[in-house]
């Protein structure tokens, strides 16, 4: 049977890995993606994953050399709001998207909006799910920032479908 410490770590290189695959998508959509706003949200986006990895990363250290998580990696990191997701630049994205072709938009756009939208999903679980109080602190605070992305990509994708299936078609 497993310790405590090994369920978390499992928890944590699962949530490694799912990280990992993110900016992988992330950074290869970047060649699908057409519009200079489309291309540099992603940008933010894989700055921000990386964030992401390394307090993961530093978590599974701590478990595994010291069978704890170090407060100082939970308490003293703080993810910045990323500027780039406010309504203006939300707005020309948008615009950019439209006056372009958005029809890989769209799929990518989706397609991030799912990545985020599960991660959300599995940290919010696994933050319920884990007694450690400094692991639910970390969990938390993942599934909250994920959130903050997921809720970016879903309205951004509900607005381009909503504008591709408004176009009118000629015929």
């Amino acid at each position: 049977m497993q310790s405590g410490k090994e369920n978390l770590i499992k928890i944590f290189e699962y949530a490694l890995n799912q990280e990992n695959t993110g900016m992988s998508f992330f950074t290869t959509s970047l060649d699908r993606l057409g519009t200079g706003a489309a291309v540099s949200a992603f940008k933010v986006l894989i700055e921000e994953e990386k964030k992401h990895i390394k307090f993961i990363s530093d978590i599974i250290n701590d478990l595994k050399s010291s069978g704890e998580i170090d407060k100082k990696h939970v308490e003293n990191i703080v993810m910045q709001e990323s500027d780039y997701f406010n309504q203006r630049a939300q707005s020309e994205l948008l615009e950019e998207s439209i006056e372009g072709s958005m029809i890989p938009d769209v799929t990518v756009f989706n397609t991030a909006w799912l990545i985020e939208k599960d991660l959300c999903e599995f940290y919010g679980r696994m933050a319920n799910a884990v007694t450690d109080e400094k692991a639910k602190d970390a969990l938390q605070m993942l599934s909250d920032w994920e959130k903050s992305h997921e809720l970016f990509f879903k309205q951004f994708r509900d607005k381009l479908t909503d504008e591709y299936s408004n176009m009118p078609w000629g015929g």
